[in-house]
């Protein structure tokens, strides 16, 4: 084997591990915001998808952003920044699936990022109602979103799922903003 060879042997090693990916780590209860800091701190590419509420305490009301999902924050890494990042404050676990991280596809988080950015109202669920069409939003805020159409009344509603966390995001579309997904797409 030739030097060539030997360097594009490590090339593709090197593509296989090195790849960013996205995964979810669980964090201790109400450190979602402290984990995020603590990762972006260490230059490590993480989100948290935050949504605007409001709450009332005894004496006010406040417009408040908390985490879409609590305990969850996702970071986008490679294998060298695996053990970096259940090392930062906070951090508990890998979402993991037969003892491995699970990667989380990037069109998924790109679905979540497209939500979360609208500011339309939205609901999660544990649920796993898979029937319907595949579809994709097709104007509005919330062009470019995939996800499976249900119903519910007069009502259309997307449904994204984010399998390995095991979470499914329900936003209200109008039916015109809506377009099938062919087969084979």
């Amino acid at each position: 084997m030739d030097a060539t060879q030997k360097e594009h042997i490590v090339v593709r090693k090197e593509g296989n591990e090195l790849t960013p990916k996205w995964y979810a780590v669980y964090t201790r209860p109400r450190f979602e915001k402290q984990v995020l800091k603590g990762l972006q701190d260490q230059d490590i590419e993480a989100y948290l998808p935050l949504i605007k509420t409001m709450r009332q305490w005894s004496d006010r009301k406040k417009m408040v952003e908390i985490p879409l999902f609590s305990s969850y924050v996702f970071v986008h890494i490679d294998r060298r920044s695996y053990d970096k990042v259940l090392q930062t404050h906070g951090v508990v676990k890998y979402i993991s699936f037969e003892g491995k991280a699970a990667a989380i596809p990037a069109d998924q988080i790109d679905n979540l990022r497209i939500i979360v950015d609208s500011n339309e109202k939205v609901e999660t669920t544990w649920e796993t109602r898979m029937k319907g069409d595949r579809v994709i939003v097709t104007a509005g805020s919330l062009k470019g979103l995939k996800g499976i159409l249900i119903t519910d009344g007069d009502r259309r509603k997307v449904l994204v799922r984010i399998d390995s966390i095991d979470q499914n995001l329900i936003v209200e579309v109008h039916p015109s903003l809506i377009d099938k997904i062919k087969e084979g797409s």
